[in-house]
């Protein structure tokens, strides 16, 4: 069915092998901090761990656990703990109070001699209301005789009496607590497989769950990057992309014009394309920060700002800030794409259809139109990989600057061996260069006649 539809055929055939290879990087992304002896929970719990109780951190690694997948569950979501083994091969077992709503069982205990036999002790008789039961008694004097008193009613005299309890004979006993068997467990929860770990990290990594940050934790990743992404975007998109197209622009008049133009933009473009990001950066600094105070050579935004508002100084603040940062990138990549676009462009115009072209005496914009359109298929991909590049390619910059960025995210995470916050910010890099790819061999296709016609015919 596909076969009538070459252009779908191709775009899920480049889809395809996209998402396979996005697989392979979360592969990669998922193996490398766990080659080490340490796995990212055992990380977090040496710096956390400190100042709790022994049931407060084994709580604490348990819910770790939990949230990097690491551990094994049972059916109600609970970590399983592998029991304890004995040199027979038993399940070893120890003896532990019985519990009911919080409280140790306790039994009665009947107490014996050191031969067996019922150990035996005198106490007060109780009737069957659980009640102690007493006798009277006349009392005596010290010759045996009974002592008389008089009857308060009949006003004689009568034997005195006393309620003497009545004892009896029984087996001694006491209250002791009620012992069962527990089995031993393991002090570290069991491990679920790597296979286990590797799927239920793809999972997550398609819903958008990247883990927790060592360093900042229990702050998601997710959250450090979407803090992060858009000041890299704010940096990188604007440069890449006006950089592309207004340096293919002069690549393209430079290569068509020639004479002075050409003669003094082709050598600062050559120069500028040699300059590192880095360099430029630190010129930028000293000239315009240092010697000149014009702009400031750090940060964002104003610190007298305390939170970010959608309002007037906000944006002149952030506005001001953002000077420097954008003109160390955007000469250099304007200047990469113009060399390459004068070299193409020449290319073109040496073919034989410009020639035709310049003989039929076709307007020179029209002229300048085929040769921009011809050349700039190859720039395409240089696009490609400056978007693609664009999230990490910030790193330096942000670094200069100290712009708070996915790239300064990034120093920070390497400098405090924050592995899950590494696994999230090359994880979507590796994700940016592979849609920009993506997108640029679809568009390839789109506007390149020669794939066109070649996915016309049958071709791959």
């Amino acid at each position: 069915m596909l076969k009538q539809y070459p252009m779908l055929r191709y775009v899920l055939q480049k889809a395809f092998w996209y998402l396979l290879t996005f697989v392979v990087a979360v592969a990669i992304n998922f193996t490398l901090p766990r080659m080490g002896e340490n796995n990212p929970v055992d990380i977090i719990m040496g710096k956390a761990a400190q100042g709790l109780s022994p049931e407060q951190a084994k709580l604490k690694k348990e819910t770790l656990l939990k949230a990097f997948g690491m551990a094994e569950l049972d059916d109600q979501g609970n970590v399983v703990y592998e029991r304890e083994i004995d040199d027979n091969g038993q399940m070893k077992t120890i003896k532990v109070p019985k519990m009911e709503n919080g409280a140790p069982v306790l039994k009665t205990v009947l107490e014996v001699n050191e031969d067996g036999s019922p150990k035996m002790i005198e106490r007060q008789k109780v009737d069957e209301a659980g009640n102690p039961v007493f006798e009277e008694k006349p009392v005596l004097d010290e010759k045996g005789k009974p002592v008389m008193e008089k009857d308060p009613v009949t006003k004689k005299k009568v034997a005195k009496v006393e309620q003497v309890p009545v004892m009896e004979q029984v087996q001694a006993e006491h209250q002791d607590t009620v012992m069962v068997d527990q089995e031993v467990l393991k002090s570290d929860p069991k491990l679920a497989s790597g296979l286990s770990q590797f799927f239920t990290y793809i999972g997550n990594v398609f819903k958008g769950d990247l883990g927790l940050s060592y360093s900042q934790y229990p702050k998601p990743v997710i959250e450090i990057i979407k803090e992060s992404l858009p000041w890299t975007l704010a940096i990188q998109a604007p440069t890449i992309i006006l950089g592309w197209i207004v340096g293919n622009l002069l690549g393209a008049f430079a290569a068509y014009k020639r004479g002075i133009f050409d003669k003094v933009f082709f050598p600062c473009a050559m120069f500028l394309n040699g300059v590192p990001f880095f360099v430029f950066g630190m010129l930028l600094v000293a000239l315009f920060s240092i010697t000149l105070g014009w702009f400031p050579a750090m940060g964002a935004y104003s610190p007298d700002i305390p939170e970010l508002q959608f309002n007037w100084n906000c944006i002149k603040s952030v506005g001001y800030y953002y000077v420097l940062p954008f003109f160390s990138v955007f000469p250099i990549l304007l200047s990469g794409q113009a060399t390459g676009m004068r070299s193409m462009s020449i290319y073109e115009l040496g073919t034989d259809y410009m020639k035709y072209a310049k003989w039929l005496g076709l307007r020179e914009g029209k002229i300048i139109s085929y040769v921009f359109r011809n050349a700039m298929l190859p720039q395409l991909t240089g696009l490609a990989q400056s978007l693609g590049a664009m999230v990490g390619g910030a790193l330096i910059t942000e670094m200069i600057f100290s712009y708070p960025g996915l790239g300064m995210a990034m120093l920070t995470a390497i400098q405090q061996n924050d592995y899950a916050t590494i696994q999230g910010c090359t994880l979507m890099i590796s994700t940016c260069v592979l849609v920009a790819n993506f997108a640029v061999d679809v568009l390839i296709a789109v506007f390149d006649p020669r794939v066109k016609a070649g996915l016309q015919m049958g071709g791959k």
